[in-house]
């Protein structure tokens, strides 16, 4: 697994970087998502990987890139967005994460992340790292457990910092998604508007529910062809 950054690319140094693989809720994979349609970012690049089955979506007669870099010139923001499941390469998309922020000497790392809560509150948000966010508001996550590319990176990356939306679902939460923009937009000033936003995050969870429907139909398909084979 490997990023791959497209021809005369021109993204500045010193940019921060967002990233939202899909996690608990798929929080970080709809909250990325708003981000690529409000910021009208440009896609700069991609994953390219052998290990991950060979999958895309298609919507609304486009193609819809698994795991790609778009790029917000105005707010100097590269965004990772994802919906694979890499689970069992996490520390590879880590490192090429590392990597890149290296490249150009990253600002910070932002991690987008959902938490498990029995009773969630729809207003609440964790950090860990960059303490700003706790006078914006965020609530500092002093105990608990941390898995995926967020946890590799932050064991490779001293400039991570994490946001942590609560949800009661492993289904997508698009108001818990809603949250982290909000909490972005108090700590960035992106100049959200905020009114439609959660309505707007609804349309991302529709999408994202079909997206991967479809996906784990298209791998049970590809299994019983396997078996058939076999047998």
């Amino acid at each position: 697994m490997k990023i791959k950054l497209y021809d005369n690319v021109k993204i500045k140094k010193g940019c921060i970087i967002i990233e939202g693989f899909p996690g608990f809720g798929l929080v970080g994979t709809i909250a990325s998502e708003y981000l690529i349609e409000h910021l009208k970012t440009k896609q700069v690049g991609e994953f390219e990987f052998d290990e991950l089955p060979a999958t895309i979506a298609i919507h609304q007669s486009k193609i819809v890139n698994p795991m790609a870099l778009h790029y917000s010139e105005k707010y100097n923001l590269l965004i990772l967005h994802t919906i694979l499941n890499i689970k069992g390469f996490e520390w590879q998309a880590a490192r090429e994460v590392d990597a890149l922020a290296k490249k150009f000497k990253t600002k910070e790392i932002i991690s987008l992340e959902g938490v498990n809560a029995l009773v969630p509150d729809e207003d609440k948000v964790f950090y860990f790292g960059e303490k700003k966010f706790g006078s914006l508001g965020a609530e500092e996550l002093k105990e608990s457990v941390i898995v995926g590319v967020t946890a590799a990176l932050l064991l490779r990356n001293k400039k991570v910092n994490c946001l942590f939306a609560p949800t009661a679902s492993a289904l997508p939460d698009s108001k818990a998604a809603a949250s982290l923009i909000k909490m972005l937009d108090k700590y960035l000033g992106l100049e959200v508007d905020t009114a439609p936003l959660l309505e707007q995050a609804k349309v991302f969870e529709e999408k994202l529910k079909g997206i991967m429907t479809q996906t784990q139909k298209t791998t049970e398909e590809a299994d019983k062809k396997n078996l058939s084979y076999l047998g």
